[in-house]
């Protein structure tokens, strides 16, 4: 007799529930009009997983991740998975976070050598993407140490080598992988190509040594060439101590077959005499002239004359004439002048007692004769007549 009221009781019940869902939507449903965005946050529907998993944002990333990465799992399973995540990664040619995992991978020091072969291996093939040629090498020579035959270790460890420009390496890590598999593409290819850069470069070597052979020469010979005409030089980091100035020119000397600022050099031809680079200074206009060959034989006039056949832009007063120039080398330790007579030779002048070659490159001050500038730059100073 009371089913009918508990069955009407149940109705009231439902009813009741069906109006406040209406009312009171599911919180976790999926938004029509977001429904990508709604997707992407369930793992098995992700396309890219994040770089950082943030537990309040991903919590059911992050629950897989757990589970996937369990400490207490065997050594063996651990590193596998940290193997086939880096896999994952190279495939995505995302190759430090590869190189990541592969690390991870090998942190888990599992007893199963063929493992760690792989992931030594894999993880050379990401350093070697990477740039990382030396890294890849050590990585490939770990995986050797286990598996000395491994034919891909000894094929990544040969494109190192030829990266890092080791070509005679290259060669040998071909020849021993050839003997495992005399027919293996990759090594047969690498292997002409690095023999053939292996010559290249000795011969470059034997080049660059016989180079170095015929400037030592040649640097011996003006060096000798200095010293029989009683030249002195001097270097700018010369000091009053005995051995610095010593250390000083001998860094001098070591530089003969450098090119100075201005890309010349001191030469000696087959006769035996020197060419200097020579620096002309004229303080009133705060100009100069550069010779790149004052031979040593030349006189100063003839130079002069070539150099001021024409009136430089500079001398608006068309005052300096080759006829009533005056040429003066300093002494910079007694704050005196010489003047060069025009018709002395460059050897001449730079056998003085008094003048000092600096840096393999003499200069030379010019002013023109009586001036009032002349005057007055050499009033209070010494001068000196060379003879």
């Amino acid at each position: 007799m009371e089913q009918p009221e508990a069955d009407a009781a149940s109705e009231d019940a439902m009813d009741s529930f069906l109006e406040k869902f209406q009312s009171q939507p599911y919180r976790g449903r999926f938004l029509e009009d977001r429904w990508e965005e709604e997707f992407e946050k369930i793992p098995l529907f992700m396309k890219k997983a994040p770089s950082e998993i943030d537990p309040q944002e991903n919590p059911d990333l992050a629950c897989l991740q757990s589970i996937i990465f369990d400490d207490e799992r065997p050594p063996e399973e651990q590193a596998k998975t940290y193997k086939d995540e880096g896999n994952e990664y190279f495939k995505e040619k995302d190759y430090e976070k590869a190189v990541i995992a592969y690390t991870e991978g090998l942190k888990k020091k599992c007893a199963d050598p063929d493992l760690n072969v792989v992931l030594y291996t894999n993880r050379a093939a990401a350093q070697y993407y990477l740039g990382n040629f030396r890294s890849a090498l050590n990585d490939v020579t770990a995986a050797r140490k286990l598996k000395p035959c491994h034919l891909k270790a000894i094929v990544r460890g040969a494109l190192c080598h030829l990266e890092l420009k080791n070509f005679a390496e290259a060669v040998n890590w071909c020849d021993e992988g050839l003997q495992i598999d005399a027919k293996e593409k990759k090594l047969l290819e690498m292997r002409i190509k690095a023999d053939r850069l292996k010559r290249t470069q000795q011969r470059d070597i034997r080049k660059a040594k016989l180079k170095e052979k015929k400037e030592q020469n040649q640097n011996e010979a003006l060096l000798q060439a200095i010293k029989a005409r009683n030249i002195k030089l001097v270097s700018e980091a010369a000091s009053e101590d005995e051995d610095s100035a010593s250390e000083g020119l001998s860094a001098l000397l070591d530089g003969l077959s450098l090119e100075n600022p201005y890309g010349t050099r001191l030469s000696i031809d087959d006769q035996g005499r020197l060419s200097w680079p020579v620096l002309f200074l004229y303080p009133e206009y705060a100009q100069s002239d550069f010779i790149s060959a004052f031979h040593e034989d030349s006189r100063f006039i003839d130079h002069l004359i070539v150099m001021f056949g024409e009136t430089p832009s500079w001398d608006l007063e068309q005052k300096y004439c080759p006829d009533n120039l005056e040429v003066y080398f300093e002494d910079e330790d007694r704050a005196e002048l010489y003047r060069v007579p025009p018709k002395s030779t460059l050897l001449q002048v730079l056998q003085h007692p008094r003048y000092f070659v600096k840096t393999l490159t003499p200069a030379f001050l010019v002013c023109v004769e009586s001036s009032p500038f002349c005057r007055n730059y050499l009033q209070g100073r010494k001068v000196h007549q060379v003879k």
